[in-house]
């Protein structure tokens, strides 16, 4: 059996008029994905075990399907992940944890907006480009490692905006998640609904299904985290 093979059907999911063919490998990541987004939202430092399996699995996706700007995006999100399980796992001479679930400052969040709206903006009208650029950095980083792969033909984005917000607004929850701002709830609630329309659109019937189940975690994510802030002193847009 051939586990990293996106063609090994694990079951056939009928969705309205068509079969989606799920694959051990996909279920397996998309799996660790929603625990590792389970456990962070309990504030469990084990969650980046999960999210590191995630990503390798999903990298290893896009690889096959020749999604390759996707694929260093996953490598982002590999290194984040190790990161994040770097920072949440320091504590003080006191034995408690070093970092501690608490809003963002007011001048942080005001910089945080800013820049992921020009970010954003950028990207909507570049995405095609910006895409392009980053899978001949993939291609060309594989092949140097003896892939020999061609360089993918590069089709127009159909929701330039939609997946740029979701793109810069991916990057920028995990990274408020590794420093334990409650504000990556928020963004990962954003990026949840944006993504069930989309997919749901897009007729991906299944994927709009798990971010239906992941905007539940996020909610009640951003539940818990803003009780904690609360309990650690902090409030949203706090001058500290």
């Amino acid at each position: 059996m051939d586990f990293f093979s996106t063609t090994n059907t694990l079951v056939q999911i009928p969705l309205w008029d068509s079969v989606y063919d799920l694959s051990y490998i996909e279920a397996v990541g998309t799996i660790a994905g929603l625990l590792c987004i389970l456990l962070a939202s309990f504030e469990k430092t084990i969650n980046y075990l999960f999210g590191l399996i995630n990503v390798t699995l999903f990298a290893v996706i896009f690889f096959q399907i020749q999604l390759y700007a996707n694929l260093l995006l996953q490598v982002f999100f590999f290194v984040a992940n190790i990161y994040g399980w770097y920072a949440w796992s320091r504590v003080t001479s006191s034995q408690q944890a070093e970092l501690q679930i608490r809003w963002l400052s007011l001048p942080k969040a005001m910089m945080t907006l800013v820049v992921s709206v020009l970010a954003i903006a950028y990207l909507t009208f570049n995405i095609d480009a910006v895409f392009g650029v980053l899978a001949t950095w993939a291609v060309e980083l594989l092949n140097a490692f003896g892939a020999n792969l061609a360089m993918p033909t590069i089709e127009p984005d159909a929701f330039p905006f939609w997946d740029s917000t979701m793109t810069v607004l991916s990057v920028v929850a995990m990274v408020l998640m590794t420093r334990k701002y409650v504000e990556n709830w928020l963004v990962w609630v954003v990026i949840n609904i944006i993504s069930i329309v989309i997919f749901f659109i897009q007729g991906v019937y299944a994927m709009s299904l798990e971010y239906l189940i992941l905007l539940g975690i996020a909610l009640n994510g951003s539940r818990l985290w803003i009780r904690s802030a609360k309990e650690n002193g902090y409030s949203p847009l706090a001058r500290k």
